[in-house]
């Protein structure tokens, strides 16, 4: 198997080159902070990034995926779940 990107620099905005399985909990951090957070059926992602507080996220649609550096996706407040990490 070829891969023409095998040689590029991985960045922030480049296509994820894996994936892994988001169980929300209250007080455990996403082990390594994904690039973004696929959404497989939609609802409320309550979540935090680097800053000190959490956010809530309403509405999300299932398939989306969000840009956005999550440390943690908590169980309190979420309602959207087959959320994947992308890294």
């Amino acid at each position: 198997m070829t891969d023409s990107f095998s040689n590029g620099a991985d960045s922030v905005s480049a296509p994820a080159n894996r994936a892994a399985a988001v169980t929300p909990h209250d007080s455990n951090p996403i082990t390594d902070v994904p690039k973004a957070l696929y959404v497989g059926t939609g609802g409320t992602i309550t979540m935090r990034g680097a800053g000190p507080a959490d956010s809530v996220w309403k509405n999300v649609a299932s398939g989306s995926v969000l840009p956005f550096r999550a440390r943690y996706v908590r169980a309190t407040g979420t309602t959207a779940t087959d959320i994947v990490a992308l890294y």
